[in-house]
């Protein structure tokens, strides 16, 4: 046990105090933001707003740039996801409400796949980051991210299955870039994002479906 809170505290022994409660902060409001998306809660947009705002510096401050763009992304697609989930109050008339992607949902979701595969990339070629097989991991992950993203501002179902996938894929990549708190909250997000997948499947086999966002 000593092993491993020496290896998870080593990558902080030199940071200054302001970024680990930054850190601890923003991965605390993370969490916060995944348990209220399990729930349905539209409280998991502003919640995400002050994670993925606070890692956008954070990760500026470390010089990786090309998370720091992610997480950019992750902003904006709240502003978007909370714009959308407020719609679902009309009365006591749901607009939207959670179902399963369509085929057309599906085909956007591989071409933002890919498209973030290759955004990811050439961010780490535009700040002349090293090109690692640790790159080539996270643009796998992110594009999992990108489109889960997109599905959770939609409130489709396999929003849950892309976040797991990610989740998983994102403790020990965390581990190897030092950021032992945001390790600690993949794996919260793990878990979070099991019991997510089943309460809105539940949800969604207890509701008629509404109307969906765009299409």
């Amino acid at each position: 046990m000593d092993k491993v809170i020496d290896f998870l505290a080593e990558p902080y022994r030199l940071s200054a105090t302001y970024l680990i409660i930054l850190e601890i902060l923003a991965a605390s409001t993370g969490i916060l933001s995944v348990y209220f998306s399990r729930i349905e809660n539209i409280l998991v947009y502003p919640s995400g707003l002050i994670s993925t705002g606070i890692y956008v510096y954070l990760l500026n401050v470390y010089e990786l740039r090309g998370d720091m763009l992610i997480n950019a992304y992750f902003f904006a697609m709240s502003i978007y996801g909370w714009i959308n989930w407020s719609r679902a109050l009309k009365g006591t008339t749901s607009l939207v409400s959670i179902t399963r992607t369509s085929l057309k949902e599906k085909m956007y979701g591989v071409l933002i796949f890919a498209g973030g595969i290759l955004f990811v990339f050439y961010a780490y070629r535009f700040f002349n980051t090293k090109i690692t097989y640790i790159t080539y991991i996270d643009s796998l992950n992110t594009a999992l991210f990108f489109v889960a993203m997109w599905y959770m501002a939609l409130k489709k179902l396999e929003n849950w299955t892309l976040w797991i996938a990610g989740n998983i894929i994102s403790v020990p990549l965390y581990l190897i870039k030092g950021l032992g708190f945001t390790a600690i909250q993949y794996t919260v997000f793990l878990v979070l994002a099991i019991f997510g997948y089943l309460e809105w499947r539940k949800r969604m086999a207890q509701t008629k479906p509404g109307v969906n966002s765009l299409y």
